[in-house]
């Protein structure tokens, strides 16, 4: 049986205005009161509902997501730290994938306005016009995860461009000249163009012409990977080393080389980004850029909910060395 907020006024012998104040924190009840109260909740099994509650208090504790990938392991870090943070703020998370298709997005951004969402966390894709317009309309608070907008909204991110250019750049230290690139989606404001700006600065710092027969892109994806690195490899056979734009599609550099016997790293060195589980399970283990995808989920809640005036934050990133790139002599 459900129990409605009456019944535990009833037996708890107060009004239902003190149950309200009770469950929302409110003043005017006294001690043995409350005690009466939170022990009938607990015997009748009451749960309230987050709606109603809202009705009082504004809020209705649950934060909506909206990513193009729920599946990926780069998400599933992301959607781990939010997931952990909400929980320990008592809030809930309505997760949205949107398939980066536009007309699931505004449809997923109605069904928010309708669940009275306190905020909106918006992840990895690129804030179209009119996603942003919706929500102004809303009036709710967003935050932008591992991406960023022309429009004045609070955003938490690694430096693509300077992650990379680090992360070539250890190759050029290591020896490497003749570097590939598995870039992602052509075109991409967000992590495309940012992570090609740094391999082709890094390339020129050390004085090296930037070809275009060692750059492919993809999706980010290990299928892109996979047909990336055999792109690279024909195109330009010269080529000792592969940096690649995220783990997954360095795994499906990996798959590709180890179907061909090309050794890695004695031949080929490959290196990754994200530094997500999969950099672990590969063979040999992935060298990759690492960006901290879980505390980037958990200080995104923290923002949004406190909306600090602090407007962005950049975090840092790092280099996982493990087997795949080797120095070149």
């Amino acid at each position: 049986m459900a129990y409605t907020i009456k019944d535990v006024a009833k037996e708890a012998g107060v009004s239902v205005a003190t149950v309200s104040r009770i469950l929302n924190g409110l003043p005017g009840y006294s001690v043995k009161t409350k005690e009466k109260v939170m022990q009938v909740i607990g015997e009748m099994g009451y749960q309230p509902n987050a709606i109603a509650r809202g009705l009082i208090n504004k809020r209705t504790k649950t934060i909506g997501v909206l990513l193009p990938a729920v599946s990926d392991l780069f998400a599933s870090l992301v959607l781990s730290g939010i997931e952990d943070q909400a929980h320990e703020l008592d809030y809930s998370v309505m997760i949205c994938n949107t398939d980066q298709d536009g007309v699931r997005t505004m449809k997923y951004l109605h069904a928010l306005r309708e669940k009275q969402v306190d905020g909106i966390l918006f992840i990895s894709e690129q804030l179209k016009k009119e996603y942003y317009d919706a929500v102004i309309a809303m009036q709710l608070p967003m935050v932008l995860v591992a991406t960023t907008s022309p429009y004045n909204v609070p955003f938490i991110k690694a430096d693509d461009e300077k992650a990379v250019y680090d992360g070539v750049t250890y190759m050029l230290e290591q020896g490497h000249r003749a570097i590939g690139l598995l870039a992602g989606t052509k075109g991409d404001p967000i992590a495309t163009e940012p992570r090609m700006k740094g391999y082709e600065r890094a390339l020129k710092s050390y004085g090296l012409l930037v070809e275009q027969k060692r750059i492919v892109y993809g999706d980010f994806g290990f299928a892109s990977g996979v047909t990336g690195a055999e792109a690279l490899v024909k195109q330009d056979p010269s080529l000792t080393a592969i940096f690649c734009c995220s783990d997954e599609m360095a795994a499906g550099a990996l798959s590709y080389l180890y179907s061909q016997n090309i050794a890695v790293p004695q031949q080929v060195s490959i290196m990754g980004y994200d530094d997500t589980k999969m950099a672990e399970m590969t063979i040999p283990p992935l060298t990759t850029i690492s960006q901290p995808l879980y505390e980037m989920g958990k200080q995104s809640v923290t923002m949004l909910l406190q909306q600090e005036e602090q407007h962005w934050i950049i975090m840092p990133h790092s280099i996982t060395v493990r087997q795949t790139v080797s120095a070149r002599t």
